[in-house]
Formats: C-alpha cells, structure tokens, sequence
C-alpha cells in the first residue's frame, strides 16, 4: 500500500481524498494555487505545496509544478481527483514515466475513451447499444447529409473531444445542417483544440443515466447501480440520485450489464461512469465513459456502502477488489444537490465572495461534502460548487423529504447559493412522480 499521495486537485474533493488517505493511514500531500492558501484541504493535509497565481491555468494544470511537488513531498502516487487534470492522458503517462503511480485507469484506455468516437466504435464492439450515427467523423458536408437523411432528423453533432455541451449542435431539418456542423467544429476547435464531430439521431427528452464502475488490475469488475442524473441545466448535472426512478428492473440490469462489458472490453481498471441517454420507450444508448471518480459518486457509495475512493487507492496499488458483483446490494434511496454559489434569480449568476455564516445541516441520513467554512472566501477563479449534500434513507419519498428538510436547514450568508432553487425542484410534480428528463429544467423553470 501508498504510503504518502499527492492530491492534485482542491475544493471538496480535495478534503474527500484527505479524509480516506487519513482513516487508511496514508499521509497526504495537497497542493494549492495563491487564492486557495487558506483552503481546508490545504490545512488538514499533511503536507502542502503552493503551485502557482490563482489562475487555473498558472496552477493546477500546470503539469511541471504539479510533479515537482509531488517530487519535494516524495510521494508514492498521484490521485487527480475530478476536472483539472484528471482525464488527461499526458498527464497520467507523465505521472507513471516521473515514477508516481496514477489512481486512475491507463493512459491509453483513458486516451481512447476521452475520444468519443473511438468509445462509440469501442461500445459497438462490445454488444453495447450506440444511437445511430456516422461510422467515423464527418469532414465532408455532403456525407453528413447523406448520413442525416438516412438515419433521420433532427440530428445531434457532437465533438469528438472534451464535454459539458461544448461542440454540440442540433440541425432540426437539411438546411440547418451546415451551418450547425461550421458552428459545431468552430466551438469544438476552441474548447478543446480538436474539430472533429460526427453524427448522431438526435432522441428528444431522455434521461440521463449512468453506471458506477470499479476494475482491478486483475480482471475483476463490478458495477454499483445506477444514477439518474436528468435534472440539468445547459448540460451541468445539478441533482443526482440513485437508484434512477421509473427505470424497469429488468432494463436496469441490462444498464448495468452493458457498463460492466464496456469496461472490460476497454481494458480499464480502476473507477469510471459509463453514461447513458435512455428515451421515452426506456430504450438505452451509450454516451460515453468518464474515466475518473465523479462529482456525484457520494449516491452510489451511499445505496451500497462501498467507500469508492478507498476502491479507488486499493486497486491502484494492485489489490484486488474485496468483493464480487453479488456482494453489492442496492439498498434504499439516495439524492445529491450540488451547492453552488450561484444566483438562480438571475440565470444562475457566479456570486463568489465571503460567508460571513455558515450553519450545515445534519441528521440521521444527512451527509454534507464540503470545503467551506464560516469566513472563507470563495474565489471567482473555479468551478463554483461549494458543496454537496447528499441524503440517504429507506425509500425516494423519504429521502426527498429529508433532503427539503436539510436545504431549509441549511444556512449560507454573504454569498447567494443554489439551495432555494433545489428545494423548488424537489417540489415539482414532474420530479416527485420521476417524470423528469434532461429538459425538464428548461420547461419547467426558465421563463
């Protein structure tokens, strides 16, 4: 086992990684940009090294200082958290080559599925349903007519590279086509330096639906269930719960089962999602593999009491998983709402700044992961989550109401957060009944 690892990451899941290094009896590492010195996992860690100005560019994706930190704390490995760092391959490869081990999947299990068209053909081969599509990507404009026509409009074009919604286009009819790839392209080569895009049947109205995986490096791979994260805004997740609702038992074995033949026919060991779109009929198609630890992996922990981080430095040092796929049981009902600092009155506005107060709520069932505290500053150079509260009880009825019961708990002053709106969401008829979908934000709360 690691005896000391480098955090490369901050915020909440930063302070998560700490905690499970700690109850493992691993000394941790953190690292921290000029605006994060007086981040919580800078002070519980036990080492910590600034990495740079606060720019995340100058900073935490600065490979270079990220290394030579990891070089002065002499650590064993190198855990990426989420975002940042996390699914780039140049990275990882650099990690191993410097002689840290990466707590993550290989490099080149990570650099084929990071390509979204490559997982597509990857998920293909291994009997995993894929929307209708292009066999490959589209250069030519004629050819994706040709594709459109056959498989049907609307269409979706989806850049092969990166995520969020970046290099995403719907063309509803032939004479959108064109101008919807040029933007596509456009958008794709400036988030993420690549262009390419290829074409999908565009399914209206899906939930989104994903798998919660763990391999080792010795063939064994488990899923644990699923989560449903439908409720969206403009892309970003903003509620997740597991098990997904509404979803037939039998359709939900078969998620998960598919997930479990795209890993391993990945070779990829360690955590990873696989995600999937899941239409009004319950038929299910690959979207792509995140091939990290999630934001939301508290409501899969918590439905099966797995510790997915300490999965997570288990395998990397080359054990085994401790259990098989029959000792995982799916048992009640958990949901996350990410806070954010964030104003929702006014399209969701970024409102860093100080809280000057901070009451978390608690309670049986009740887990809040966060970095903040009262007094600290959130800085406008990040993400903006400040946190995630998770609950977790017998049934969905009851943990949505505990859940309302927490957010009016929960008091953050200074800064304007995304609780209010949550609490809303939780009491729409469309959410109660599990009737959601990944537009249901838009139609029931954007005027």
């Amino acid at each position: 086992m690691f005896e000391k690892i480098l955090i490369a990451n901050r915020g909440e899941i930063a302070l998560r990684i700490i905690r499970a290094c700690r109850e493992m009896g691993i000394q941790s590492v953190a690292v921290h940009s000029q605006a994060d010195a007086d981040s919580m996992h800078v002070s519980l860690a036990d080492e910590a090294y600034c990495v740079g100005p606060a720019r995340s560019v100058d900073s935490y994706l600065k490979i270079d200082q990220i290394i030579a930190a990891a070089e002065v704390g002499n650590v064993d490995a190198i855990h990426p958290g989420y975002g940042f760092l996390a699914e780039n391959a140049h990275f990882n490869e650099v990690c191993r080559s410097s002689g840290f081990e990466f707590i993550g999947p290989s490099p080149q299990a990570m650099e084929k599925l990071g390509d979204k068209n490559t997982a597509r053909s990857m998920a293909v081969a291994s009997n995993v349903p894929v929307v209708p599509g292009s066999d490959g990507l589209i250069e030519d404009d004629k050819l994706a007519l040709d594709i459109a026509r056959e498989i049907g409009f609307p269409v979706l074009i989806k850049a092969t590279a990166g995520g969020g919604g970046k290099g995403m286009r719907v063309a509803e009819n032939e004479s959108k086509l064109a101008a919807a790839l040029n933007q596509a392209r456009t958008e794709a080569q400036a988030a993420f330096g690549n262009g390419g895009v290829y074409l999908e049947r565009y399914v209206g109205n899906p939930r989104h639906i994903e798998v919660q995986v763990i391999a080792d490096q010795h063939g064994n791979v488990c899923h644990l269930f699923e989560r449903d994260c439908s409720v969206q805004r403009r892309h970003q997740k903003l509620i997740e719960e597991a098990p997904s609702p509404n979803l037939p038992d039998d359709r939900r074995k078969e998620i998960c089962d598919a997930a479990v033949r795209m890993i391993r026919g990945a070779d990829y060991s360690n955590a990873g999602t696989v995600e999937f779109i899941v239409d009004e009929q319950d038929n299910f198609y690959f979207i792509e593999v995140n091939a990290r630890i999630q934001v939301e992996h508290p409501v899969s922990e918590m439905i099966t009491g797995v510790d997915l981080i300490k999965a997570q430095i288990r395998v990397a040092a080359g054990e085994k998983l401790p259990f098989c796929q029959d000792d995982i049981k799916c048992v009640g009902h958990a949901i996350e709402c990410r806070i954010n600092a964030e104003n929702p009155d006014k399209n969701f506005q970024p409102n860093p700044g100080k809280i000057t107060r901070l009451f978390t709520p608690g309670g049986l069932g009740v887990r809040f992961d966060s970095h903040v505290y009262g007094g600290y500053v959130v800085p406008p150079h990040y993400d903006s989550m400040i946190g995630k509260l998770i609950v977790h009880r017998p049934t969905r009825a009851e943990a949505i109401a505990t859940m309302r019961r927490a957010l009016e708990e929960m008091q953050v002053e200074g800064i304007s957060t995304t609780a209010p709106f949550h609490d809303r969401v939780l009491q729409h008829p469309e959410f109660i009944e599990g009737r959601h979908d990944t537009k249901f934000v838009e139609r029931a709360f954007v005027k």
